[in-house]
């Protein structure tokens, strides 16, 4: 995109400073030259036209694939936010599957220790 624009600047340079040599009086009038300086001046801004419209082109080519690539970032922004509160609820159903089994081997080896306990006064009081 920096290869028109600047062509496009060189152009309009160059234009601006033909013009202005044209304007610097000139000794004789010379049809032939004046013919093929017109013809040239004529060229140019045709070409100045040209790289114009192709700037105006590239432009709106360069805003729709912006657009494009902001959707699509957007998209991506919303996946990524899913999978993430997917992430942490399968991490809190991974931990709660365990800590439900940790609570409940806990309850089970309170009972044990109750019951073990409750043994050993037994033999206690036996002795």
């Amino acid at each position: 995109m920096k290869r028109p624009v600047r062509k496009a600047f060189v152009l309009a340079i160059g234009v601006a400073v033909i013009l202005i040599a044209g304007c610097a009086q000139q000794e004789q009038s010379n049809p032939k030259k004046d013919r093929t300086i017109a013809a040239e001046n004529m060229a140019l801004k045709k070409k100045v036209e040209s790289l114009s419209r192709e700037i105006r082109e590239l432009k709106k080519q360069h805003e729709e694939e912006m657009e494009n690539k902001e959707k699509e970032l957007a998209k991506c922004i919303k996946e990524k936010e899913t999978l993430k509160k997917k992430s942490q609820q399968n991490i809190r159903e991974q931990v709660k599957g365990v800590l439900d089994a940790v609570m409940e081997d806990n309850t089970r080896l309170r009972e044990e220790n109750e019951k073990l306990e409750a043994q050993l006064e037994e033999f206690k009081s036996k002795l």
